[in-house]
């Protein structure tokens, strides 16, 4: 792995675009949790594709898809973070790994080998590997294959993550632009995956206050003993400003504004819900979900309030 450049700062985050051994450009991430030290906790964000083909509204990553990452490319990531650290004995106790920076990862089934691999390669007692997925149509072999591979390495400690936005299916199209799983077809997959001592499958709403939520359609089609709800922020990236998409997170009170309902609904209705903000300085930096140093790189017109690391 050849660093071309590194943004951030060492006790947040940092962001490395790198070129990989078979020539492909990739970002990925190392972060820590203040005032969590990085031997409590440490968590990697690796791409799994060159770019992505999808185009979610909010995310910058679209549109500059140039194909699938091999397992060796995965895993270099990986590597270089992992021995620039440490060796690849890693004493860490919960050691997150998310296939989440750039690339849907259930469209590479390169993912499986590496998440095969992993218990080989590193000695790393903390280990939890975590899937962001928006459940691509056609990826029911993927799928299949996670679950043996769960129940082979890592039973009670696989995170699996659906991003679901909206409850309204055709505004959900729009924010996701490809054919995908129904919310009926996420459910009986979860049914499925969750066993016993497992963790619980997280619903992912980045929460606009133009997004459509009703948490009875959540009630319907989930059950709170296998799914939890996550609400995070819209981060500040291009493509949300372009696509006319405002946080509807109130920072200071860790709680939506607009959609403030939605969320004690879901706890009413025995959904555990998380809101996840993280460090504000991420945004600065670039780590953030959605957000993608190579697109801030090529835009003419830079956003002020993101991103402003790459410039120092």
């Amino acid at each position: 792995m050849e660093i071309l450049k590194k943004y951030g700062k060492d006790e947040i985050a940092y962001v490395y675009l790198g070129k990989t051994s078979k020539g492909n450009i990739v970002e990925f991430v190392e972060s820590v949790q203040p005032p969590i030290p990085r031997e409590k906790k440490w968590v990697l964000i690796v791409s799994t594709l060159n770019g992505c083909p999808i185009g979610c509204l909010m995310c910058d990553a679209g549109g500059y898809y140039k194909g699938k990452l091999s397992k060796d490319e995965i895993i270099e990531q990986i590597l270089f973070l992992v021995e620039n650290r440490f060796s690849r004995r890693v004493p860490v106790k919960k050691f997150k790994i998310q296939f989440a920076r750039m690339g849907e990862p259930a469209l590479n089934e390169n993912v499986l080998d590496v998440l095969n691999d992993l218990p080989k390669i590193l000695d790393a007692p903390g280990l939890m590997p975590s899937i962001s997925t928006v459940a691509p149509k056609g990826a029911d072999s993927f799928f299949e294959k996670l679950l043996g591979i769960k129940e082979k390495y890592y039973r009670g400690r696989f995170q699996l993550q659906f991003s679901i936005h909206s409850t309204d299916e055709n505004q959900r199209d729009k924010i996701i632009p490809i054919k995908k799983w129904n919310f009926e077809k996420i459910s009986e997959y979860g049914e499925k995956f969750v066993k016993n001592g497992d963790r619980k499958i997280t619903l992912n709403f980045a929460l606009a206050t133009e997004n459509v939520v009703d948490a009875s359609v959540i009630k319907d089609k989930f059950s709170p003993d296998k799914f939890l709800i996550k609400i995070t922020p819209v981060n500040p990236t291009y493509s949300a400003i372009r696509n006319g998409l405002t946080s509807d997170i109130d920072i200071r009170q860790n709680m939506p504004k607009k959609h403030k309902r939605f969320v004690e609904k879901l706890k009413n209705y025995g959904f555990t819900v998380i809101i996840s903000i993280g460090e504000l300085q991420e945004n600065q930096i670039g780590s953030n979900c959605g957000q993608y140093i190579k697109k801030h790189l090529m835009e003419t017109q830079k956003i002020d309030f993101a991103y402003t690391y790459v410039d120092d």
